[in-house]
């Protein structure tokens, strides 16, 4: 019975041996490779297993290889790290002191092969020195320039005795008659004017300098009243030489315009501040444009512009700024700009939406396509072709947006090659390498 015990513990010891060979053998051969360092999955660097089979929990996908980099195999001394540690520290202290801040790792050089960057549609173009030209778009409308613009007011109680326009908009040539008022006080003053003109030269036949002087106050008064109620130099001139008062006064257009208003009728009376007469001369009109708050930094005074409107396709109107308005409205962030347009046949009319352009030559540099730039937020990082499916990654740094390029600060030099398309794609390949592990 002893003897038989024996056996099987023997037995039992020999099976056990046998199981933990082959399982050792299994292990040897299914291990990962001195070389690999991890396994990932190229849609979701994130993922890292040391079980070469496994698969991506996120997308189930195959994990690859990620092998390790020679600077990790040879691995300093434990004095060493030490020394290089302290070394460290002293060079950042004597540089800007910022002691504690991890230096960031800069991109390094990896390979992705010919025939892959085929297959995912990877394009390149060439950084060159091109020049800039900045255009700056801005919606606005038409206004009538204030300063050829009159509205008549009546300045003496009468009546509209007869009206020479009768609506809006009838074009009126200068000097033209608008109306005629009949005023009872203005055939009283003129009366005082002709009177003071006879009695002028009654003085000057009398030879008396005193009446002369008196005469004289009285005709300089009574035409500076007849000027303060609308009756222009000439109606004076008029009727010093006719000495015939008028019993009606007539209004007319100060310039070649359109009448805008005419809110009185034949017959009405008016009283002194009643509204007659509106005359705009359109000739010349303003056009407020909004400009966003960053272009307002680019624009001066008497800078030339382009007023285009789809009311007449593929003419374009001459303007340049005269007014920048200092104050930005808080709802749209933008600031008015008044633009002085020479309107010669009354095309641009009050109230029409037209489009304002800008163009401005900024000059010559290196510029890059945009669709060669990956923003990141912290970064902006471009792909340089390297040849044969070698490519770096650089941290550049941009300037003003030109189009469909940007102008290149630093991180690139004219003549290089950056890839254009496929950046996300190229940008995942060098995670998974290693290549670029700060954004």
């Amino acid at each position: 019975m002893k003897n038989k015990f024996i056996v099987l513990i023997t037995g039992m010891a020999a099976l056990g041996l046998a199981v933990l060979l082959v399982s050792c053998s299994k292990q040897s051969g299914g291990g990962k490779p001195a070389d690999v360092d991890y396994y990932t999955c190229t849609m979701h660097p994130s993922v890292h297993s040391q079980d070469p089979k496994a698969k991506c929990p996120i997308c189930s996908m195959d994990l690859v290889p990620v092998k390790k980099k020679q600077s990790q195999s040879s691995e300093p001394a434990m004095g060493e790290k030490g020394h290089d540690h302290a070394k460290m520290l002293a060079e950042q202290a004597a540089g800007d002191g910022k002691t504690n801040a991890a230096p960031e790792e800069a991109p390094s050089e990896f390979t992705v092969a010919v025939s892959r960057q085929q297959q995912i549609g990877v394009t390149y173009a060439a950084v060159e020195k091109k020049p800039f030209s900045h255009t700056v778009r801005a919606a606005g409308t038409v206004a009538y320039d204030k300063q050829r613009h009159w509205d008549y007011v009546a300045r003496v109680e009468g009546y509209v005795q007869k009206l020479f326009v009768s609506s809006r908009g009838e074009l009126v040539e200068q000097g033209a008659p608008l109306l005629t008022i009949y005023s009872p006080d203005l055939l009283t003053t003129q009366g005082e004017f002709v009177n003071a003109l006879n009695l002028r030269d009654r003085s000057q036949t009398n030879a008396s300098a005193a009446l002369l002087a008196s005469a004289q106050h009285l005709v300089l008064s009574a035409k500076q009243r007849l000027k303060l109620w609308n009756i222009s130099d000439e109606q004076i001139a008029e009727l010093e030489k006719t000495r015939k008062p008028q019993e009606t006064l007539t209004l007319h257009s100060p310039f070649k315009g359109v009448v805008q208003d005419i809110p009185v009728d034949q017959g009405r009376r008016v009283m002194m501040g009643d509204h007659l007469v509106d005359v705009a001369d359109l000739s010349a009109v303003w056009v407020w444009a909004q400009f966003y708050q960053d272009e307002l930094p680019m624009l001066k005074k008497d800078l030339p512009l382009t007023v285009t409107s789809s009311s007449y396709p593929g003419k374009k109107f001459s303007g340049k700024i005269s007014l920048i308005d200092p104050f930005i409205n808080e709802a749209t962030r933008t600031g008015r700009v008044r633009i002085d347009v020479e309107n010669p046949d009354f095309k641009l009319r009050p109230d029409m939406y037209v489009d304002a352009v800008l163009t401005m030559d900024m000059g010559e540099g290196v510029a890059v396509p945009v669709s060669a730039v990956l923003p990141t937020g912290k970064h902006n990082i471009a792909f340089v072709d390297k040849g044969e499916g070698k490519l770096e990654p650089r941290y550049v740094e941009l300037g003003r947006q030109y189009g469909d390029n940007y102008e290149v600060k630093s991180g690139l030099k004219e003549g290089e090659r950056v890839v254009t398309s496929a950046n996300f794609l190229i940008d995942a390949e060098a995670k998974v390498q290693g290549a670029l592990k700060s954004w």
